[in-house]
């Protein structure tokens, strides 16, 4: 049961990270930097207080994957908060859980596995959904750029997905360590670049602590306690929190609810990427 509400508490504290977003007056690149390197010093104080010893010859036989991965982390960052502020959080968080089906789609070209049926019909339902929140069924396309910014995001971090599928001896708190840091430090010289004249309020100075101490170190670590304990079914499962909390948080705080064609469409992609991870009456072994 510990297990089960870390794990639910992990996805609840990623689901409000929209709403801290749209409230820090700071360009994305800035945000998405800070909360790299903060999240990397969380996670590599708790390993050092818990006497933990990074494995470094783990970490020296994939530090180029695991710098280029970080990379694609932090890049995913600034096009998903970039997405918030273009077509609001429901419709930017529903595009980015795009992210399982392009892996799938990906899959029998990067890991030699065979698509099943069921998961061509949910590629194709996710596609259907969309066209409907994009706008184009209403005779137009007002949150394309939105849409084109959250499904880049999906795309980057099923990127990352995908190459961590080939560093299966790097331990999960090293890994997320340095991917972290390097999501910070490379996406920090962009940042700079394009952030220009920068003036921060002790607001936006606190919710960037928080979005780096919590929702970034803090809900890392509790969802790695949790998943060494979970099958992958449940994991599945509760990972679909992140989205509701999103979704349901924004609707109430900012009345972002999705209406008519987004309703629709976010039920259809919600609902393929759920079914084409679930393999109902199997067990999954967790990853």
């Amino acid at each position: 049961m510990k297990d089960k509400l870390s794990m639910i508490l992990s996805m609840a504290i990623f689901g409000t990270i929209g709403i801290f977003v749209e409230l820090i007056a700071l360009p994305s690149g800035l945000i998405a930097s800070f909360r790299g390197i903060v999240g990397a010093v969380v996670i590599l104080l708790v390993m050092l207080i818990s006497g933990r010893k990074p494995d470094f010859s783990a970490i020296k036989s994939k530090w180029w994957l695991l710098v280029l991965s970080g990379g694609a982390i932090g890049f995913n960052w600034i096009l998903l908060f970039e997405a918030y502020r273009h077509t609001g959080i429901p419709v930017a968080t529903v595009c980015y859980y795009m992210a399982p089906l392009f892996v799938t789609a990906l899959s029998p070209m990067v890991l030699k596995e065979k698509l099943s049926p069921k998961q061509i019909v949910c590629i194709f339902i996710a596609l259907l959904g969309i066209v409907a929140v994009s706008g184009v069924l209403q005779g137009g396309a007002t949150k394309l750029t939105g849409v084109a910014l959250g499904l880049g995001a999906a795309a980057l971090y099923a990127s990352v997905i995908l190459m961590n599928k080939f560093m299966g001896n790097v331990p999960a708190y090293e890994k997320t360590a340095i991917q972290l840091g390097s999501a910070g430090l490379v996406v920090l010289p962009y940042a700079i670049l394009t952030g220009g004249e920068v003036t921060i309020n002790l607001k936006s100075f606190l919710l960037l602590v928080v979005v780096g101490v919590v929702h970034t170190g803090f809900a890392y670590l509790l969802y790695f306690e949790a998943v060494k304990n979970l099958k992958g079914q449940v994991v599945a499962i509760l990972s679909y929190i992140d989205p509701a909390a999103a979704i349901i948080l924004s609707s109430v705080i900012f009345m972002q609810m999705p209406k008519g064609y987004e309703l629709i469409g976010t039920v259809l992609i919600m609902c393929a990427a759920f079914f084409s991870e679930i393999n109902f009456g199997k067990k999954r072994v967790a990853q």
